[in-house]
């Protein structure tokens, strides 16, 4: 058991009560074919069984539960931290982080720590997998087949893999599996703070996050900053408009003019962008706006990660500021810029994207790794898939990372899909 403490609250799996039941899914048909790994039917029963567990932000509970007692009966040491709930989160349900080392017999200490997120984006899309014999080219759909649970099912597997070889370790490595990354990155946030309560406070060398990056490594992403803007006018009858101040037109008046704005870009990660993503003001077609409101979204190309977003902040106000002084109350929270993360490994393609990541909400002096199957491009959509060939290549691209952390190498000794 843990001579540590994770911070907030931390129960070992076997003191758990909770559990899930079985996937009520029919089983994907299983034929044996030239190109498949030996894994495979154990790959994709894993990812079949986490995408099929409902797992939307702040309703996590189900899927923390299921990977708790998975790695228990591998005999693992699996182990619970709980997060704060979220205003949706059902009474008398918890959130939690899942954290699971190879080694039941002693305290972690790992050099490289393997990470994804369990949350999704709502609503929830049943799993489904194309009929017919399974290939490389099968597809794969349901909310969190790629963001980020086919990450999530590849980590497990990749160091399943290693360890039977034993090209790694069992104190080599950990797991780290968070809530909450889609909406607020309260999750890593709690394991990161989590970290100065630990005993021995590990020391990783490196950290390979998991997301949708194509299999490419990515060098990096955008910042983020997540804003409200509030707009106070005054009411009045729509026959008089110069007697009132109309908010929703300050309001879209602003917000063409942040639109269309230069508020900074860069080489690598080009221009910081804003998504306009709620407006709302008014109560009737008859009456002056006296309130209105949006919810702003952006993708900040600047850096460093410390400053970058609060420098967009600052040119965004400065806008609303030349439209009037007193009618804008803007709030950011978790305002950041770009990113950095290792991409030169051999045999890998890189790639810089523009969404965000647990990254920056996880502090250390260590190497980070972004890299994961399946495309940002359809996730959070309504048609999210990935294929098999993509999960089976990120096993191999895990191990191969897993490797190079450990060793500095490429990872040439890791063994190739076709040898496992």
């Amino acid at each position: 058991m843990l001579p540590i403490s994770l911070g907030l609250a931390l129960y070992t799996s076997v003191a758990l009560a909770l559990r899930v039941d079985p996937v009520d899914t029919k089983s994907p048909p299983r034929r044996d074919v030239s190109d498949a790994p030996s894994y495979r039917s154990h790959l994709i029963d894993l990812h079949r069984d986490l995408v099929s567990i409902k797992s939307t932000s702040g309703v996590e509970e189900d899927v923390g539960a299921f990977l708790t007692d998975y790695f228990l009966e591998k005999g693992w040491m699996s182990t619970l931290q709980v997060v704060p709930p979220r205003d949706n989160t059902p009474s008398g349900s918890d959130r939690m982080n899942v954290v699971a080392w190879p080694d039941s017999d002693k305290s972690p200490n790992p050099k490289v720590l393997l990470t994804s997120h369990i949350d999704t984006v709502p609503p929830h899309i049943p799993y489904d997998i194309e009929d017919g014999e399974i290939t490389k080219q099968t597809r794969i759909s349901g909310r969190g087949s790629v963001d980020a649970k086919a990450s999530v099912a590849s980590m497990i597997v990749a160091l399943e893999q290693l360890l039977e070889v034993g090209d790694v370790q069992s104190d080599d490595v950990m797991l780290l599996f968070v809530v909450g990354e889609e909406v607020s990155g309260d999750g890593m946030r709690v394991f990161n703070t989590s970290l100065d309560d630990m005993d021995p406070k590990p020391k990783f060398e490196a950290v390979i996050f998991g997301e949708p990056t194509e299999n490419k490594l990515a060098c990096g992403h955008k910042g983020a900053l997540f804003c409200s803007l509030d707009v106070q006018g005054i009411g009045g009858h729509s026959g008089y408009p110069w007697l009132g101040k109309s908010a929703t037109e300050l309001l879209v008046r602003a917000m063409k003019e942040v639109l269309d704005a230069d508020l900074g870009s860069s080489k690598e990660y080009g221009n910081t962008t804003v998504n306009l993503g709620r407006i709302e003001g008014g109560v009737a077609e008859n009456v002056i706006p006296e309130h209105a409101h949006a919810g702003l979204m952006v993708r900040v190309a600047l850096g460093p990660k410390e400053t970058g977003g609060k420098v967009v902040q600052e040119r965004i106000q400065a806008i609303l500021d030349s439209i009037d002084q007193d009618a804008f109350d803007l709030v950011c929270s978790q305002g950041y810029g770009f990113v950095e993360a290792e991409c030169a490994v051999d045999g890998f393609e890189s790639i810089v994207v523009n969404y965000g990541t647990d990254m920056p909400n996880l502090d250390g002096d260590f190497t980070r790794y972004l890299y994961g199957p399946g495309t940002i491009l359809v996730a959070h959509g309504p048609h999210e898939n990935v294929t098999v060939g993509d999960l089976e290549s990120a096993v191999e691209g895990y191990q191969r990372l897993v490797m190079h952390a450990l060793h500095g190498d490429s990872g040439d000794s890791a063994l190739s899909l076709d040898e496992l």
